[in-house]
């Protein structure tokens, strides 16, 4: 008995992987491989890209993902900032990626997940966030995932920023003028401050200043000494350490910088001025502290050539 002929590619219509694409919402290019592999079978070519889909997911999750964007959400005193990472740029303007997001954070506001776990766990439209991010991964083929969150709730008020959609901003805040809020929020995307007040600057953060601080001193009496020039004193030497480092902390703290729309005032005198207090601050830029793969174009060709030539 012989085996049924594959039905040839140029006989798979546009029509048939149209509809197949209609039915799952794979890559064109995979419905059509699907159809070929199935013969022109609808019902067999769907359950091919289940398996193939499902494993390309699979595999992605091993992907590092360096893009992506950040979202805000705030309603009734509750306000939530996350950032959701791709594969690529071309993929954080995906608008189902972007609805992935804009969901995470909503959710985030509405159910006050523990973590990323948690909140991966949550319903949405019928089924759970990591369902829908994973059927995404399968639909365009890149790992995402879903990094970090930080919540907000207050009797005070909440203002957002996005600088594009890789730098989040969210400020709690109390002032009767709302553009504070926000023109604050727009400051500290442009400026980044790591901390509110510099007695909130984090230790190591100050430690590393130092040694930075120390060793250019240190530089500087090297270059002194061979140029014949005397030594400075240790107290001399001490109090340009700590100049240094008062001048880091006022550069880092959000109510020591100058004002981005008014640099004649600093954040807190502008504040000060508008009868509005801070309170707290979260910021998000996509992909900080991720270290980024970088491609080896001529060792990836001569593993290529290396692999056909053993073939």
């Amino acid at each position: 008995m012989h085996a049924r002929p594959r039905l040839s590619t140029h006989r798979i219509r546009a029509a048939m992987v149209g509809e197949l694409r209609g039915k799952t919402d794979a890559p064109m290019m995979e419905c059509k491989k699907a159809l070929t592999e199935a013969d022109g079978d609808m019902a067999r070519a769907e359950e091919i890209l289940r398996v193939k889909l499902g494993g390309k997911a699979s595999k992605a999750s091993a992907r590092i993902t360096a893009e992506g964007v950040v979202a805000t959400y705030i309603a009734n005193g509750v306000g939530a900032l996350v950032e959701v990472n791709s594969e690529t740029d071309f993929v954080a303007k995906n608008d189902d990626f972007l609805a992935l997001a804009n969901n995470a954070a909503r959710l985030v506001a509405e159910h006050n997940p523990a973590d990323v776990a948690a909140l991966l766990a949550l319903p949405l439209d019928g089924k759970t966030l990591e369902d829908v991010r994973a059927a995404l991964i399968g639909k365009i083929g890149e790992n995402m995932t879903i990094r970090r969150f930080q919540r907000f709730e207050t009797s005070a008020k909440l203002a957002s920023y996005l600088h594009g959609s890789r730098i989040g901003v969210i400020v709690e805040f109390d002032g009767a003028d709302e553009q504070v809020g926000k023109d604050v929020a727009m400051h500290i995307a442009a400026m980044k401050p790591v901390s509110l007040s510099s007695e909130q600057v984090p230790a190591e953060l100050i430690e590393k200043e130092r040694s930075v601080a120390q060793l250019k001193a240190e530089e500087d009496a090297a270059k002194a000494a061979a140029e014949g020039k005397p030594a400075q004193s240790p107290e001399i030497l001490a109090k340009r350490l700590e100049g240094s480092v008062q001048k880091y902390l006022k550069e880092v703290s959000l109510l020591n910088q100058a004002f981005v729309k008014n640099d004649k005032l600093s954040v807190e005198q502008m504040l000060k001025a508008a009868n509005t207090s801070v309170k707290g601050f979260a910021m998000y830029v996509v992909g900080e502290g991720i270290e980024k793969k970088q491609d080896d174009f001529a060792a990836e060709v001569a593993a290529q050539m290396a692999a056909s030539q053993g073939a």
